[in-house]
């Protein structure tokens, strides 16, 4: 069976793209079999394959919009074992459109349910912000993967986000888990990085993975070769930061 798992906050820059990206290259390592779903209409993990969203068809924005377009329709191959399904700036157009469309927070769960796609995991990279878009990468899942950056103020918004995640969980998808969070950006030598780590762990405990994704320059440089960190730099800390985070949630999350 296909693990989904959507990686969402609405705060940006937290490592939401960067966290797909290099996880699911890290899970594929592992040799399981990986489809990266983008759903954010800034389209940056179809940039990071390589793909111009300017000009690209059938992309997610079609898969949710038209009702002839399946999954299998628009799946890239990366390599043997890590596949995307790519978004064009058009995706931007989605909250519009279905608005007044009575299916509209189920249109992705319609497309993407059962296991008729042979991959171990999809992993859905959303927009920063909790509207249509994501509500429909929430209800299509199983699992939620909050990243957390180490700043204070990013931990705040933290409880706010599960609150509506909740919601969204009592409404439309009383299925849906609680993968963990997950810090990033995290700066060893910062006595406020280590804090906020402390102040996350006391607060939601068990909810909270073990790994911790350190602030690396090698994961600002691999997306500009087109490589996960794990392949650009496999000795880096971010590199092995990722791998970790795989081993977390391949033995099923936070234990």
């Amino acid at each position: 069976m296909t693990r989904i798992i959507t990686v969402a906050n609405q705060k940006g820059g937290v490592g939401k793209t960067t966290t797909v990206a290099n996880l699911g290259a890290a899970i594929a390592e592992r040799g399981h079999r990986v489809l990266l779903l983008d759903f954010d209409p800034q389209a940056a993990l179809t940039a990071w394959a390589g793909l111009d969203p300017y000009h690209l068809s059938p992309t997610t924005y079609s898969l949710l919009m038209k009702d002839s377009v399946e999954l299998k329709d628009i799946i890239r191959p990366m390599n043997n074992l890590l596949y995307l399904a790519p978004a064009g700036v058009d995706l931007a157009a989605v909250e519009y459109n279905l608005t007044s469309t009575k299916d509209r927070n189920f249109r992705l769960r319609k497309k993407i349910s059962g296991d008729r796609y042979q991959v171990d995991f999809i992993l859905i990279d959303t927009p920063p912000n909790l509207g249509l878009i994501t509500t429909n990468a929430l209800v299509a899942s199983d699992e939620l993967l909050i990243p957390v950056q180490c700043h204070y103020l990013a931990m705040r918004g933290v409880r706010a986000l599960l609150e509506t995640v909740w919601l969204i969980h009592d409404r439309f998808h009383q299925q849906l888990k609680l993968l963990g969070l997950l810090p990033t950006l995290f700066q060893p030598e910062s006595e406020h990085s280590r804090e906020v780590v402390r102040e996350l762990r006391s607060v939601f405990s068990k909810r909270v993975f073990n790994t911790v994704i350190h602030e690396d320059e090698a994961l600002a440089k691999a997306p500009a070769v087109r490589k996960p960190v794990i392949e650009y730099m496999p000795n880096s800390q971010a590199a092995k930061d990722y791998r970790q985070l795989a081993e977390e949630v391949c033995s099923g999350g936070i234990q």
